[in-house]
C-alpha cells in the first residue's frame, strides 16, 4: 500500500487532453496511509517481557484493585436479597477473590496464557435472582438459613452449567466456530464488550457525583497531561497514575464523611458516597481460607439449571472477545481457534470449582483487567499472574481485604469509563484488517452494533428486581436462558453479526479481511503462534490432536 506518484514522460506521447476545472482529485489531498499491524508497536512490556519486580508488584496490586469493583458491586447486590448479612457478604466477597485467584492462574498458565484476570460475572445476575424469587415463597427458620439454601442451589446450578463449557471447548465447537469470524465480526464483537457495560460508567458515577467525577477527572489529566511535564514522571504517571488517584480521592471521600457532609442525604446516597457504609471490615473475619462446599451439600434443582446453561453460554461469548482483546493489548498475535477452545473448556472446568467451591456467580475473563493493560501499556503475564497473590492473600485475611472493598463504587465506576472505552477502541482496530469502503461491511457492522446494544438494553430494562425479564412463557427455563442469553451485549453480537457475515455475500473474503486472520486459524498457520499460546514444559505434547491444529 501506498501513495501514487506523478511520473515523467519518457515515451513523447501527446499529453492527456485538458480536464475542465473542478475540486482536486481525492489522489492530491489525501493523507499518509497506515499498515495494517496485527501487534501494537507502543506496547512497553508485551506477553512475555517483565518489568523489573518492583515495579511488577506495584503494576498487579493495580490488577487486583481493579476486578476487586466487580466482586463487591455483584456481592452487594445479591447477598442481602437472599437474606445474608454483611458478615455473609464479606465471606462471599473473599470467596469470589480466593477463586479469582485460582482460575487465573489456571488460565495463564494453560489456558490461553493471555494476561486475563478471570473474575466475577455479571452474567449470572439473572439466573440468580431467578433462584431467589423461587426461593422466596419457602420456609426457613431463619433469614441465614434462607441465605445458606439459596446459595447451595447456586452451588448445584453452577456445578451442572459447568458442562456446557467444558463440552464447548474441549469439543473444539467453539474454536471452530470463531475460525468463521472475519475482521467483520470481531469488531462489533470486542466493541460492544466494552460499550456494552456503560451501565457501570458514568451512570454509576453519577450515584456520588461529587467523588466519581473528580476520580474520572483526575485519571485523565494526571496520564495524559501531567505526565509530558517532567521525563521522571512520564512513566511513573503512565504505569501508577491510577494508584495515585485513588488513594487521593478515597482520602477526599473519607474526610467528606468524617466531617458530616453525608449525615442527612438518602440512604442511596450514603451507601455509594460514605467509605463507612459497607459495614465489612467490622464484620469481615481476621483469617478465614474458603473451602469445598462450605455452605453444606450442593443441591440440584432441574428448573435452576438452565439459566445457569444460558449464562455459561453467555460468558463463552464475553471471555471470546475479551480474549481477542487481550491479545492485540498484550503484544501477542490474533487467538487461534484451538486457543479459544482450551480456554473456553478451561473456563468450564473454572466454573466446576466454582460451584464446588461456593461461589456466588460464575466466571469470565475480566473486561476492565483488559482495558488496564492499554491503559498502562503493560501487557505483561506475569504482572497478572503475580497479582493473584494479593487476591489470596487479601481472601484470606478479610481484614486486610475488606479495606479495600469498603472503596465507595462511584470510584470504580470512574475506572470503568476509562478502562472499558480502551478495549471498545481495541475493537474498533480491527476494522483495519477489513474494507472499510464496503457498503456490504458498513451494513454488517451498523446492525450488528446497533442491536447488540439496543436489544440487552431492552431485555435488562424490562427485568423486575427479581430476575423476571420480557421473556414470560409457562416455560421458566426456557424463560431464563431467553432473558439470560439476550441480555448480553457480546452474544447477541456474536449472533447477529456471524450469521449475516456468513451469508450475505460471503463470497467477498477480501473485503471481510478473512486473509489477514487466516494464518492465525491454525496453530502452524503463523510461526508466531507457538511462541505466545504454547503451554509451559511441553504441556501441549500431551494433548489431543484437534487441540493441535
Amino acid at each position: 500500500m501506498g501513495e501514487t506518484g506523478h511520473g515523467h514522460n519518457h515515451n513523447h506521447t501527446p499529453p492527456p487532453p485538458q480536464q475542465p476545472a473542478g475540486p482536486p482529485p481525492l489522489a492530491v489531498s489525501k493523507g499518509p496511509i497506515w499498515t495494517p499491524a496485527e501487534q501494537l508497536q507502543q506496547l512497553q512490556y508485551c506477553i512475555h517481557s517483565n518489568p523489573s519486580w518492583a515495579e511488577t508488584a506495584f503494576l498487579a496490586f493495580q490488577h487486583y484493585i481493579v476486578m476487586l469493583g466487580t466482586i463487591v458491586i455483584i456481592a452487594s447486590n445479591l447477598v442481602p436479597r437472599m437474606g445474608g448479612t454483611h458478615g455473609d457478604k464479606a465471606r462471599v466477597i473473599e470467596t469470589l477473590l480466593f477463586l479469582a485467584g485460582i482460575n487465573t492462574l489456571l488460565q495463564t498458565l494453560i489456558g490461553t496464557r493471555l494476561p486475563t484476570v478471570m473474575g466475577a460475572s455479571f452474567a449470572y445476575t439473572i439466573p440468580v435472582l431467578s433462584i431467589i424469587k423461587d426461593l422466596s415463597n419457602e420456609n426457613f427458620a431463619d433469614e441465614h438459613d434462607r441465605f445458606v439454601h439459596t446459595m447451595r442451589t447456586i452451588q448445584g446450578a453452577l456445578i451442572v452449567s459447568s458442562f456446557v463449557n467444558i463440552i464447548l471447548g474441549y469439543s473444539t465447537i467453539i474454536g471452530n466456530l470463531t475460525k468463521h469470524f472475519s475482521a467483520i465480526v470481531i469488531v462489533p464483537v470486542i466493541g460492544v464488550v466494552g460499550l456494552g457495560l456503560f451501565t457501570r460508567g458514568f451512570p454509576m458515577l453519577a450515584n456520588c457525583v461529587e467523588i466519581g467525577l473528580p476520580m474520572l477527572l483526575l485519571l485523565v489529566f494526571c496520564q495524559q497531561y501531567l505526565k509530558h511535564l517532567h521525563s521522571r514522571a512520564h512513566a511513573l504517571l503512565e504505569r501508577f497514575h491510577l494508584l495515585f488517584c485513588l488513594g487521593f480521592v478515597w482520602a477526599f471521600a473519607a474526610i467528606l464523611t468524617a466531617a458530616g457532609a453525608y449525615n442527612n442525604v438518602a440512604p442511596i446516597t450514603q451507601r455509594s458516597c460514605r467509605t463507612d457504609r459497607s459495614f465489612l471490615i467490622s464484620s469481615a473475619p481476621w483469617v478465614r481460607v474458603p473451602y469445598p462446599f462450605q455452605w453444606g451439600p450442593p443441591i440440584f434443582r432441574a428448573s435452576h439449571v438452565f439459566g445457569m446453561m444460558g449464562a455459561a453460554l453467555v460468558t463463552a461469548a464475553e471471555s471470546t472477545g475479551t480474549f481477542f482483546a487481550a491479545s492485540r493489548l498484550a503484544g501477542a498475535t490474533h487467538t487461534p481457534g484451538h486457543v479459544v477452545s482450551r480456554s473456553i473448556g478451561l473456563q468450564g472446568i473454572s466454573l466446576l470449582i466454582d460451584g464446588i467451591f461456593g461461589a456466588l456467580v460464575g466466571t469470565t475473563a475480566s473486561v476492565e483487567n483488559v482495558g488496564l493493560l492499554g491503559l498502562t501499556h503493560i501487557g505483561s503475564r506475569r504482572v497478572v499472574q503475580i497479582s493473584t497473590a494479593f487476591m489470596f492473600f487479601f481472601s484470606i485475611f478479610g481484614k486486610f481485604g475488606a479495606l479495600f472493598a469498603s472503596i465507595p463504587l462511584p470510584i470504580f465506576a470512574a475506572i470503568y469509563c476509562v478502562v472499558f472505552g480502551i478495549v471498545a477502541a481495541v475493537g474498533i482496530s480491527f476494522m483495519q484488517f477489513a474494507n472499510s469502503n464496503s457498503l456490504r461491511n458498513h451494513y454488517v457492522l451498523g446492525l450488528s452494533l446497533f442491536l447488540a446494544i439496543s436489544i440487552p438494553q431492552y431485555f435488562v430494562g424490562n427485568t423486575s428486581n427479581d430476575g423476571r425479564g420480557p421473556v414470560r412463557t409457562n416455560g421458566g427455563w426456557f424463560n431464563d436462558i431467553l432473558n439470560t442469553v439476550f441480555s448480553s451485549a457480546p452474544a447477541v453480537a456474536i449472533i447477529v453479526a456471524a450469521i449475516l457475515d456468513n451469508t450475505l455475500e460471503k463470497e467477498a473474503v477480501n473485503d471481510r479481511g478473512v486473509p489477514w486472520l487466516k494464518p492465525f486459524q491454525h496453530r502452524k498457520g503463523d510461526p508466531r503462534t507457538e511462541e505466545f499460546y504454547s503451554l509451559p514444559l511441553r504441556a501441549h505434547e500431551w494433548l489431543p490432536s484437534r487441540f493441535r491444529n
